[in-house]
């Protein structure tokens, strides 16, 4: 009886044990269903351990974990590691780290993809969203000052009757908002203490102005438009942790100034970026790069820019079609940073365009080098076809293809009126030509008529002369879905491990 006791005490003190690292599970296939038993609700990191993102997300992330268990939450936080939980991984469709999923309820299957950013304030900010009220009723004075101490930014709504219209419109933006925690009070004292007279909804930051008083009709989108325009500084410097603001934001313009922070004037210059910055609230994002970081080198290639070309302005947009535009004057003043936004505003600027300059042996071998300045006269060439791969240095995919591709302008580097030839889409930039992910093939057929047909055929040596020796009829497959986003491109560059 005694040895069956001890047989079944061992059972569940082996399924119920998970161990911890900085108050974080670490979590495997294994106990992954035993976790989520004990805790319902749990964010789980997949990361590997190789990844500068995930090294940088380690500590916020512990302190996120540490702060939800200080508190008494429910709410834990776990961590994969993906590369030995390989089927795990695979299980929950993670193809890049970290990637960052919720399990709420207990439930394994279709957990949320988190989207907020990545300091502990952030992650925290969200689950309470997650699995707690949208807005947190104030009674005491010291509850809100707790509020604002601990928060970057907190939004607080004064209501002397919380079932009103506008306290329901209020709670209705509160909802939405993932990344900062909104509270709502009706006491006199704390009206008092923070000088408010009459309903207001006030949003709390410490940076810049301090404080921002909403005015206007008090609807959901208007608060919502109000909360977007003040929660980041005026200028914000990119680093790691402020990536997920700056590219998960609702702004999709950003104006860039790359310069050190060791430059002699580099306050008076900030200054001029900050004043010009205050017309442009919630139209264009300003941005700060610290040229001398090295992990912002990859930045300054997107832009064609080397670090003894800085101080130097950028902008661009992050629509459906990515964009980037130069001053005429790289004079920086809040003057002609102003003047450069308002003409972007208008639709009077011309993209900047990049292109490198043509190589001396550019037709030398089988496959053809293009850069922007030879592009238009190689490609739409009226008695050629040619086909190009648009291609990134530091793609994989464009590594792995490159070999076939060579060997493909070894069989047609004889032929009359075929060319293959490949581009740099990182250095070179065509306006009739959207590159959205690496690689990009693209055929020209011989003509007067600019066409232009995109190859999602095999990547195979004889898919790619299939499809030749037909112009472009034959040959096709199925698009994979394994390539490099342009999209991705841009968040990874931007944040540090290529753009």
């Amino acid at each position: 009886m005694f040895k069956f006791l001890l047989i079944c005490t061992l059972a569940v003190a082996s399924r119920a044990e998970v161990a911890e690292e900085e108050d974080v599970l670490v979590l495997k296939k294994s106990n992954l269903e035993e976790a989520l038993k004990a805790h319902p609700n749990i964010l789980v990191e997949f990361y590997a351990p190789w990844c500068g993102h995930c090294k940088a997300l380690g500590p916020e992330f512990a302190k996120a974990a540490g702060t939800l268990k200080a508190e008494g939450s429910a709410v834990r936080l776990g961590k994969v590691d993906a590369t030995e939980e390989t089927e795990l991984a695979q299980e929950y469709g993670v193809r890049g780290y970290p990637t960052i999923k919720f399990f709420k309820g207990g439930e394994k299957e279709s957990p949320k993809e988190y989207s907020a950013g990545r300091q502990a304030d952030d992650i925290v900010n969200w689950l309470k969203k997650r699995t707690g009220p949208a807005v947190d009723t104030l009674a005491e004075v010291t509850e809100a000052e707790s509020l604002i101490a601990d928060n970057e930014v907190a939004v607080i709504g004064f209501f002397k009757d919380a079932n009103s219209a506008d306290a329901k419109a209020y709670e209705k933006a509160a909802e939405t908002t993932d990344d900062i925690p909104f509270a709502i009070t009706s006491d006199d004292a704390i009206f008092s203490k923070y000088e408010v007279s009459k309903d207001s909804v006030i949003l709390f930051k410490k940076f810049d102005e301090g404080r921002n008083t909403f005015d206007g009709e008090l609807t959901k989108e208007n608060l919502l438009a109000f909360v977007k325009s003040n929660q980041l500084p005026l200028v914000i410097e990119f680093t790691e942790q402020t990536a997920p603001k700056i590219f998960g934001g609702e702004i999709k313009s950003h104006i860039l100034m790359f310069l050190p922070k060791t430059a002699p004037d580099f306050q008076d210059k900030m200054d001029q970026f900050k004043k010009a910055a205050e017309g442009f609230k919630g139209q264009i994002l300003f941005i700060f790069i610290d040229s001398d970081v090295d992990d912002n080198q990859r930045i300054l290639e997107f832009f064609g820019l080397k670090k003894e070309e800085c101080p130097a302005i950028r902008l661009i947009t992050l629509e459906d079609e990515m964009t980037k535009y130069r001053p005429e004057s790289e004079t920086i003043t809040a003057e002609a940073i102003i003047g450069f936004c308002k003409l972007f505003i208008e639709g009077k600027l011309k993209p900047h365009l990049m292109s490198q300059d043509i190589p001396e042996d550019w037709d030398n071998t089988p496959v053809k080098i293009l850069v922007g300045k030879n592009f238009e006269e190689i490609a739409f060439h009226p008695s050629k076809n040619v086909f190009i791969e648009f291609y990134a240095p530091w793609c994989g995919h464009c590594k792995q293809l490159t070999p076939i591709w060579e060997k493909l302008g070894e069989k047609y580097k004889d032929s009359a009126d075929i060319i293959v030839a490949k581009m740099d889409s990182t250095a070179n930039e065509i306006e009739s030509v959207k590159v959205h992910s690496f690689p990009t093939l693209k055929f020209f057929p011989a003509g007067d008529e600019r066409i232009v047909i995109d190859y999602n055929g095999e990547r195979t040596l004889e898919g790619f002369t299939k499809f030749l020796e037909s112009g472009g009829k034959e040959g096709g497959a199925p698009a994979g879905d394994d390539d490099d986003d342009l999209d991705a491109e841009l968040d990874d560059v931007l944040q540090s491990t290529i753009l």
